[in-house]
């Protein structure tokens, strides 16, 4: 065998080993190469008497993240040629197939003949876990790093290589379900108690127990193959299967609004699967497979979620010419919450951290909340004692700005006061100097003006983290005018080692993130004072894909802030600038009831003691016309949350704020949550159609008012049938 993926070789044992050690890439990935390399190992195994088995084991740190996606989309290039070329019965025939073949492949080698196990170190995701399930014995590694999963559903995919039909024979319905919906990842002792795998083993003895499961006998026949297999369940028609199918059904509509067909169509698989033998179990799920891969909802999740993603990730817009950092030590300033918070994720990811405030026990509470984070950690099993004692001994807390010298970053996150922020800047810079790089964590203050304040305005930058820190993944980097390609590499540089993602954005108010979310809040508050009840609001802000509705988004970010944004505003643009509805709304809240959200326990929302919160009676009050629900048009509703924050989205790009469709697509899904089944902002234009968008914008712009105009942009695309990803295709490449 010519292999170039995998290494094999067979022991005195008779025993092979299969090493999948895939040349100059740190994560194996499932391609056509290795599913070819691995169907001729099956035939080699097979068809030498002296091989009893074969173990399979990785050569990397990790097992393998899953299939390569961009795959996928050259399957779908293939359907385009196919159906020009041949027509649409041929064209679907060909995409059915290839869409099947994996899923084929690791039948053909649970069917073999001889027994192949596998032992699983590091994480083992998607495709690569679908390999092990095809598998007659899994042995996985018991520490903190190995986990298995099939989140392909956060793709807008599912599992599609058998995994919908064997994790449904290995665990009770219910639970499969939960485990296939959510895409998560199961530890070791967890995966166990599931019977995921069959044995957990320390790291370094995986693969000998998997070779003495071999060698001791290992039958190659898998449960759902042996006479008179019982489904953990039971038969779906049955009295068992009636107490859970319509509750699935009604948890599924819970949880996704219909709005991500792959959800629907794990549940068809597993349903109409578990009625059927595994081989045709397998093809149920493979047709499902190929029509979801076919699904828009798929094709623009798969490019905002996995591939613009990790283009971002690995530096899309870092200046070519500016060689690697080499950040050691960093300096924050202000010890506050999202202080604090960029603090832990630096110093978890191995930098040394000044943390400053304005005395030592203000520092000292920043350091508080660092190891309340950690100490979580530990508590769950994700981090150890020592590694929490290493990670605070990263961190020096203190008043004295002496101690920032030998900072390779200094970054602000103090009030969102002019004065304040120019105070601390000099204060850090008459230390550090104005060579060392300089960010700001503004959430909403220009940084070309801040940089005014800066010794050298060309080694200033922005670095807004959204909160909570240590759970978003989202990073926006704003580039002043005068801030230099070195700024922008380093600040780059820095995300890349906390493993966030980065988009960069061109200096405006608001600067691209909030903008479009702050549309959101006040298309709320708008409904509130139109005489929307609002329920109705927040639960069709969540029908419209949101995560959360915009009441208790906007108690969660503090009502007293949004107060103080909008003066902020007023002041420095006019009055033209600010909504007077969401004066309005916010100064009823603020001024006349003090409720400021959820950090005082009174928003939109009233929360009680027991951790529960229900809408505040008095927003009542606000409401200018009281509106029979049952009369308003929901889709209505729906489309006014999303198109708000799409045009704002567009406004942006046409005025350079944002240069790139992918970092409005990612930075809107990860940022704000918009509704994730799109691909983000300007995907969901691209999808509608540009013409169809503007007419929609058109008839709610002469309906409610002129928030809805579209650009000048979007009309000139819309006349000529052009999409983003059409028009800026260039400038991604060329990025």
């Amino acid at each position: 065998m010519n292999l170039a993926n995998f290494r094999f070789e067979t022991g005195a044992d008779g025993v092979a080993l299969l090493t999948w050690d895939m040349p100059g890439r740190s994560m194996n990935v499932i391609n056509p190469e290795v599913m070819a390399e691995l169907d001729s190992v099956i035939d080699a195994v097979v068809n030498n008497a002296d091989i009893k088995g074969c173990v399979i084991a990785s050569g990397k740190s990790a097992f393998s993240g899953g299939a390569d996606l961009s795959m996928l989309q050259q399957g779908a290039a293939q359907y385009a040629k196919a159906l020009k070329e041949q027509g649409e019965e041929v064209a679907n025939k060909l995409f059915f197939e290839n869409s099947r073949k994996l899923s084929l492949l690791y039948r053909k080698l649970e069917t073999c003949g001889k027994p192949f196990a596998i032992a699983i170190n590091g994480v083992c995701l998607g495709g690569a876990f679908e390999l092990a399930l095809a598998c007659h014995y899994r042995v996985m590694a018991d520490d903190e790093k190995t986990k298995v999963g099939l989140p392909e559903i956060k793709v807008g995919l599912f599992p599609g290589a058998g995994g919908t039909q064997r994790v449904a024979r290995i665990m009770q319905t219910g639970d499969a379900l939960q485990f296939l919906f959510r895409g998560d990842q199961a530890k070791p002792k967890a995966a166990l108690g599931a019977k995921l795998v069959q044995e957990i083993a320390p790291r370094e003895e995986i693969v000998a127990r998997a070779r003495a499961w071999i060698v001791n006998g290992g039958k190659a026949l898998a449960p759902w193959d042996v006479k008179d297999f019982k489904n953990p369940s039971g038969k779906v028609f049955s009295p068992t299967g009636m107490m859970i199918w319509p509750a699935a059904n009604a948890i599924l509509r819970r949880e996704t609004y219909n709005n991500y067909p792959a959800a629907r169509a794990i549940l068809h698989a597993v349903y109409e699967g578990l009625q059927l033998p595994m081989d045709q179990g397998l093809t149920v799920e493979s047709r499902w497979f190929a029509h979801i891969l076919r699904s828009k909802e798929a094709a623009a999740m798969i490019r905002s979620l996995f591939l613009s993603k990790n283009e971002l990730e690995k530096g899309a817009h870092r200046p070519a010419d500016v060689p690697p950092t080499n950040l050691k030590k960093i300096g924050i300033l202000g010890a506050g919450f999202m202080g604090a918070g960029v603090a832990y994720i630096s110093a978890l990811n191995g930098l040394d951290v000044v943390l400053i405030d304005r005395d030592q026990e203000s520092a000292d509470k920043g350091k508080a909340t660092i190891d309340k984070l950690i100490s979580g950690s530990v508590a769950k099993g994700r981090a150890t004692p020592a590694e929490k004692d290493a990670l605070l001994a990263r961190v020096h807390t203190t008043a004295d700005y002496a101690a920032l010298a030998g900072c390779d970053l200094v970054l602000e996150a103090v009030f969102e006061d002019r004065a304040v922020k120019a105070d601390v800047t000099k204060r850090a810079q008459d230390v550090v100097g104005g060579d060392v790089i300089f960010a700001s964590n503004t959430s909403t203050l220009p940084i070309t003006s801040l940089a005014e304040t800066a010794q050298k305005p060309e080694n200033f930058i922005g670095i807004h983290f959204f909160s909570p820190v240590e759970k978003m993944l989202l990073v926006e980097v704003i580039v002043g005018k005068k801030t230099g390609d070195r700024a922008l590499a380093t600040a780059l540089d820095f995300i890349r080692i906390i493993k966030k993602t980065p988009i960069v954005v061109n200096d405006t108010r608001g600067f691209y993130a909030n903008r479009c979310v702050l549309n959101f809040v006040r298309e709320g508050q708008i409904m509130l004072t139109e005489g929307v009840p609002p329920a109705m609001i927040e639960n069709v802000a969540r029908m419209a894909g949101m995560p959360v509705g915009p009441l208790s988004l906007n108690d969660e970010v503090a009502l007293d802030l949004g107060w103080k944004i909008l003066q902020a505003t007023k002041k420095d643009l006019g009055e033209k600038a600010i909504d007077p509805a969401q004066e309005r709304v916010l100064g009823y809240l603020v001024e006349k009831e003090g409720r400021f959200g959820r950090k005082n326990g009174k928003g939109f929302y009233d929360y009680h003691p027991d951790g529960k919160k229900s809408l505040w009676p008095g927003l009542s009050a606000l409401a200018e016309a009281k509106l029979d629900p049952d009369t308003l048009d929901v889709k209505e509703l729906e489309q006014r949350f999303l198109v708000t924050q799409a045009v704002e989205a567009a406004r942006t790009l046409a005025e350079g704020v944002v240069t790139d469709p992918r970092e409005a697509d990612v930075g809107s899904i990860l940022g704000f949550g918009f509704a994730p089944f799109t691909g983000g902002t300007l995907s969901y234009i691209d999808g509608m159609g540009t013409k169809a968008f503007v007419a929609l914008c058109d008839t709610l712009a002469a309906k409610h008012g002129p928030r809805f105009e579209p650009p000048q942009l979007l009309r000139d695309m819309a006349a000529k049938g052009e999409t983003f990803y059409g028009r800026f295709g260039a400038q991604q490449k060329a990025a």
